[in-house]
């Protein structure tokens, strides 16, 4: 059980970690910074790549039998990386609308 939590923790982690770097990367875009924007988003990708690994495990786990207790933190956890996801996607393009603006004086 404790390792279970312990996945689950990861996968928290990095969502959480992924949806951070997502909206760094739209405050450096607003700031006219595209550069550090991307390596941003490149980052808040890394961080989804890993909590979608950590999810794909803990679905194997689980071979869909519904062997693992779904509990609270498991469903947030889940919720974080969808939100992270979501955030990713609308920043990328938002980061893109700001390159199209004029530059602010």
């Amino acid at each position: 059980m404790e390792e279970l939590e312990t996945t689950i923790m990861e996968l928290l982690v990095n969502a959480g970690a992924a949806r951070s770097a997502a909206l760094t990367a739209l405050q450096l875009a607003r700031q006219g910074q595209f550069q550090e924007a991307e390596e941003a988003m490149t980052e808040s990708r890394e961080f989804v790549r890993l909590a979608h690994g950590v999810q794909t495990a803990l679905i194997g786990m689980d071979e869909g039998s519904g062997r693992l207790p779904v509990n609270l933190i498991t469903v947030h956890a889940q919720d974080h990386l969808m939100n992270a996801i979501v955030i990713q996607d609308l920043a990328g393009d938002m980061i893109e609308l700001y390159r199209r603006l004029p530059p602010v004086t």
